[in-house]
């Protein structure tokens, strides 16, 4: 008789409470996954940083046959073409005390690398891997699709038109009703599937209990094993994650992961009964979960850390070579405009081209959020997206309103904007049903040439974008965001006085612009224009929440256009002069076109200075898209600014831009020091002046949330880049959305995370160096010392070696942080000098 696995017998071993704590452990591990609305840089390693990057490798090499280095071969061709040194290598050599024990200097550890194969670490096996491997039928396969099909279904944001999932019970008991029913199982040969679900628990805590007692998991492999099995459907997994940490900002929780790693488990419980040839097969397969990492494979692993850490160490003298300079003289004369873009990469081009085309204007690099955490609400709707970085919860609802508008003029827009948005959803669903697509098409298909003509030659949009939907363009130009106190939709809306102060406070320490300020400050936001693209809101502010920047801009101005806001913050030593004006604008980052907001409210007195900007915008623009160019068409010297906006209008292009592909590094420091440098899109800069920094509470927020950012977006163009097969979404041409939580590559399998292929390689080579994240910041050592220590979260990515850690002194010299020491060494020029 089969043994059940609602037994209760007595184990040793396993307790609840020691399963539960593994679970909640394995589930730590897997990093969140936004869906496509929202779809951010997501570190694929966020769950692991504290196990340092050694470590992690391991670890994932374990759990997902994944690897986070690259290919031996690239190393030794960087080693050849002279990208890579000796004096590199002996320098990563020192860095990791786990390699010096096996390899006396460098060249040892390089012959070795030269000599000696790449050793695989073998995956944690499952039991649908034994059950593959003893009967020689691809269980694992059948389980991915089963629950994939299942958790599509479940996860679904509106996409599917027939949904099989109630909501009133949790994730597994919904699954176990419809695994009940599920024939598919034993139509591929899993006989006894249904009467073997039949029998589980009924609840997700019990089933974690017996089916590990059951296959007598040891206590010391539960984590290991259970991350295991929630990377073998590692998208979904990513997915139920992030719904967990949206749950947890808010202090709630969502079981959803939990269950789903008891779906998955249960799948193995099932395959050990009913699969017979798997009997005499589990003790081995227990010892294989507690194996420790074979020699030759740890020996293999320290090889490849080794050689990325020299390859991140070649680069980080590179950039050295370029910032360790003093710092130019100020400006004699006070700019006529400031301009304030995000730290993204994208902006760092577009911001020296505008330098370069004008001395009237200073740049400035700040959060593309503008401290402005809010849940913008366009007009028509009841609920927003965050327009913030998703390390942070929204502080303050706003709601769109429309400028100068008449009594009741805003509730009849938003009124005629739903009925013309439920007739818009209603068309469509009438266009997709099982019966009526077929009549649509056959009776209307002609009607639609010149719209498939039209789209496909870049003159229409496939479909309108979502912010103009049910908008006249009348009624477009003249919306605003309320920051008035106001109830709307049973909400509370805007920002009382103080909340305002506060906030204009927080913003303008935060880009060290206390003093000297210009007659004209804009606030740049950002955004993309692509079409027929799932990914879209990747190439959209990652500050603010996968989202256009221009909500965040236009709050911010509002707020420090507040005349009583200007008031209380002189109490506070910060004085706007009066003839200041702020105003909001929008960076098109496929584009290089920039659009300023509310030009016709600009005074007279300040026209002439609009007027210099706006020319300045355009030149800059055109030397911007030159630039990029070179990226797509090396060779292109004609119609470079028709071709970069046909790029972005055409629904067959694969890489509209580049997005952050090359990101390279984080520089926190006053805008001289970098100023008149050529940085090619590399570097997230963000202004900073520790001397204005009162009690260092500037850069406590910078490398707290930018800095941590900007770390997410530099790992996750790592991990696609190293191994896109696990990290990444593959072929972007054979995507298909599901449930509008993601892609598929191809008809089937597992939700995709990361970034695509396309996005890294331009077909040739490879766009996206894998580098670890350099972070330089002047201000004393000291000071950054305390940052370090007082989070946790900061002190494992620099401990654990996911980011560098440079400090730059009042003279200009560089001194580096190693990753397992407080001690800073300082950058020599000699010793940089070996980097050119």
């Amino acid at each position: 008789m089969k043994p059940s696995l609602c037994s209760t017998a007595p184990s040793s071993v396993i307790n609840g409470e020691g399963v539960m704590r593994a679970a909640q452990s394995a589930a730590s591990r897997i990093a969140p996954i936004w869906p496509l609305k929202t779809f951010v840089a997501v570190n694929p390693f966020v769950g692991l940083t504290k196990h340092g990057f050694l470590e992690s490798a391991e670890l994932m090499a374990r759990a997902a046959g994944a690897r986070m280095t690259m290919p031996r071969s690239f190393y030794l061709d960087a080693l050849a073409k002279g990208e890579l040194r000796l004096p590199d290598v002996a320098e990563a050599l020192a860095a990791t005390p786990q390699a010096r024990g096996n390899f006396v200097d460098p060249q040892q550890l390089l012959r070795a690398a030269q000599q000696e194969q790449q050793q695989p670490i073998a995956v944690t096996p499952t039991i649908a891997d034994l059950a593959a491997q003893h009967s020689g039928v691809d269980w694992p396969a059948l389980v991915m699709e089963r629950i994939a099909l299942f958790a599509a279904d479940y996860f679904d944001q509106g996409q599917a038109t027939w949904n099989m999932v109630s909501y009133q019970i949790g994730l597994y008991a919904q699954w176990r009703e419809i695994a009940l029913i599920d024939r598919a199982p034993e139509v591929a040969g899993l006989r006894g599937f249904r009467s073997a679900v039949a029998a589980l628990p009924e609840t997700a805590e019990q089933l974690l209990l017996s089916a590990s007692k059951q296959l007598a998991v040891p206590a010391a492999a539960l984590d290991g094993y259970y991350h295991r099995l929630l990377m073998s459907i590692g998208g979904f997994a990513g997915h139920a994650r992030y719904r967990q940490w949206q749950q947890q900002l808010y202090g709630r929780n969502d079981t959803a992961l939990v269950e789903l790693l008891a779906v998955r488990l249960a799948w193995d419980a099932v395959l050990a009964q009913v699969v017979p040839q798997l009997a005499d097969q589990l003790p081995s397969w227990r010892e294989a979960l507690t194996a420790p990492l074979g020699e030759a494979q740890r020996r293999s692993l320290l090889i490849d850390v080794v050689l990325q850490t020299a390859f991140d160490t070649a680069w980080q003298r590179q950039l050295a070579t370029q910032i360790q300079r003093p710092a130019p003289p100020p400006r004699l004369r006070a700019p006529k405009v400031m301009a304030a873009f995000c730290i993204d990469v994208r902006s760092e081009r577009f911001r020296r081209a505008l330098e370069s085309v004008t001395p009237q204007v200073e740049t400035i690099g700040f959060g593309g959020f503008f401290g402005v955490p809010i849940e913008y609400v366009p007009i028509g709707h009841r609920h927003g997206g965050a327009q913030c970085p998703v390390l942070l919860k929204p502080s303050h609802v706003v709601h769109e309103t429309v400028r100068d508008a008449k009594h009741g003029e805003p509730a009849r827009i938003a009124a005629r904007r739903l009925v013309r948005r439920w007739a818009s959803k209603a068309w469509h669903s009438f266009r997709l049903a099982a019966v009526s697509s077929f009549a649509y098409v056959e009776t209307l298909g002609l009607v639609y040439a010149a719209k498939l003509l039209g789209n496909s030659f870049g003159l229409s949009r496939a479909a309108p974008h979502p912010a103009v939907v049910g908008l006249s363009r009348p009624v477009r130009r003249r919306l605003k965001p309320g920051i008035e106190p106001s109830q709307a939709n049973g909400r509370h809306s805007g920002f009382a006085l103080g909340d305002r102060v506060a906030m204009a406070e927080t913003i303008l320490r935060g880009m060290s612009l206390t003093t000297s300020f210009a007659r004209l400050v804009v606030l740049v936001g950002h955004g993309a224009t692509t079409v027929n693209n799932p990914h879209a809101s990747g190439l959209d502010c990652g500050a603010c929440g996968g989202h256009s920047g221009e909500a965040n801009a236009r709050v911010a101005v509002e707020i420090l256009a507040d005349p009583q806001v200007r008031a209380e913050l002189r109490t506070r030593g910060i004085v706007i002069p009066e003839d200041t004006l702020f105003l909001a604008a929008l960076h098109d980052t496929t584009t290089d076109e920039v659009h300023v907001f509310e030009t016709d409210l600009v005074p007279d007195s300040h026209s002439a200075e609009l007027a210099a900007f706006q020319h300045a915008l355009a030149l800059a623009g055109r030397v911007a898209r030159a630039e990029r160019m070179l990226q797509f068409e090396p060779c292109s010297r004609v119609r470079v600014d028709a071709k970069i906006v046909e790029r972005s209008r055409d629904w067959s292009q694969v890489r509209p831009e580049w997005g952050l592909a090359g990101c390279a590094a984080f520089i926190a420091a006053p805008r001289e020091r970098t100023a008149g440098l050529d940085l090619a899109g590399k570097s997230f800069l963000h202004s900073y002046d520790w001397r204005q920094d009162q009690d260092f509470a500037t850069l406590h927020t910078i490398m707290t949330a930018p800095m941590i950012v900007a770390s997410w977006i530099s790992l996750q163009y790592y991990g696609s880049t190293v191994d896109n097969a696990v990290f990444g979404s593959g072929n972007k041409v054979l995507h298909n959305v599901v449930g509008t939580i993601g892609v598929l590559e191809g008809n089937g399998g597992d939700l995709r995370p990361g970034l695509p292929w396309q996005s890294l390689h331009d077909g040739e080579r490879l766009v996206h160096q894998p580098l670890r994240l350099p972070v330089v910041i002047e201000a004393p050592t000291a000071a950054i010392e305390g940052v370090i220590a007082a989070h946790a979260g900061v002190r494992e990515l620099v401990e654990g070696g996911w980011i560098t850690l440079f400090a730059i002194d009042d003279h200009g010299a560089l001194a580096r942080r190693p990753a397992r020491s407080s001690v800073w060494v300082s950058m020599s020029p000699a010793l940089i000098d070996q980097a050119a």
